[in-house]
């Protein structure tokens, strides 16, 4: 991971660097304003070639450019993104701290910087770059392979577990604007079981009727919706509803849920109820072909941070 830091002051540049380094982060670079942060990233005519990041430690009382300023620079170069900015501010710096959010800012710490507080503010920022890294080359995956889909037998489609289709399958039906009617809100529902053991692949091939009971489940509450569902190796269930609003995908998906928690399967690893239950996200939005693989992708990350919450409910989101 490469850290920026960006401060004119060279003790505060030295400070955060040493307590960076000595945490293990060995790509710390460093900056003395925000045009020489610029050049770093490879923003502007003078630019020289970029080095890529992961993190931007960013003062906000600099001379000349500010970091709400250089912030609000850094974020507009499609480069940057998704690259988190924790400003550094004097405490009690509301206005500032205000204005550096709408500029986009990921998040902050106050002067004199904690070692502690810096370090868990980093950790936090970075965990969220790889999430984030991790769902843009998923998403391009998605986009791949299905657009490859068409050298595939039929019988290939079919999980032979469950009887759904194979994630790939809802994918490229995604993809194709025919199935959806112009203009119409897309919904997802992704459904995962909480606590299925840690290894979710191993847990199917050990118990398989599980995986079955919840797919048999599903289709028989879903029948009357015209949904794509499918599944994915690692267990994680998903339904394609085309012109559904959010309150409608939300109620079903709340059906599904009490579906499968009235199945009454036997989970001993589950937390609040001694059967299996479901976590289960809804993510809806109005796009095209490849803005819906976005929403699936959505749905599964959604999904996952629902079950490691502790599960069991519902959360629809919109795109």
């Amino acid at each position: 991971m490469r850290i920026l830091v960006i401060d004119d002051s060279e003790d505060g540049r030295d400070i955060a660097e040493a307590m960076l380094l000595a945490a293990g982060y060995e790509q710390v670079g460093t900056a003395g304003s925000a045009d020489e942060a610029y050049r770093f990233l490879g923003i502007g005519a003078a630019a020289t070639e970029p080095v890529a990041v992961d993190l931007v430690l960013l003062d906000i009382v600099m001379p000349d450019v500010d970091g709400i300023e250089a912030c609000a620079r850094i974020r507009s170069d499609q480069r940057y993104r998704s690259v988190p900015i924790i400003m550094v501010t004097v405490l009690g710096d509301t206005d500032s701290l205000a204005n550096a959010f709408v500029a986009g800012a990921t998040d902050y710490i106050t002067k004199p910087v904690n070692r502690v507080e810096l370090l868990a503010r980093v950790r936090s920022a970075l965990k969220l770059k790889a999430e984030l890294d991790r769902r843009e080359a998923r998403e391009a995956e998605l986009v791949s392979l299905a657009s490859r889909s068409g050298d595939r037998r039929a019988s290939s489609w079919i999980d032979s577990a469950t009887g759904l289709f194979v994630g790939e399958m809802a994918e490229a039906y995604l993809l194709a604007d025919v199935n959806f009617p112009s203009g119409s809100e897309t919904s997802i529902i992704a459904l995962k079981l909480d606590r299925l053991g840690a290894d979710q692949t191993t847990k199917r091939c050990a118990e398989p009727g599980i995986m079955a009971r919840v797919a048999a489940t599903m289709r028989a509450t879903a029948a009357t919706v015209g949904v794509v569902a499918a599944i994915y190796r690692d267990g994680v269930i998903i339904l394609v509803l085309p012109d559904q609003s959010r309150a409608s995908a939300a109620k079903l998906a709340e059906t599904l849920r009490a579906s499968v928690a009235s199945l009454g399967i036997a989970n001993p690893e589950a937390i609040a109820a001694h059967h299996v239950t479901a976590s289960v996200a809804v993510v809806t939005g109005r796009v095209n072909g490849a803005g819906r693989i976005h929403l699936l992708t959505r749905a599964v990350a959604a999904v996952s941070e629902i079950a490691a919450a502790g599960g069991d409910r519902v959360v629809p989101q919109c795109a």
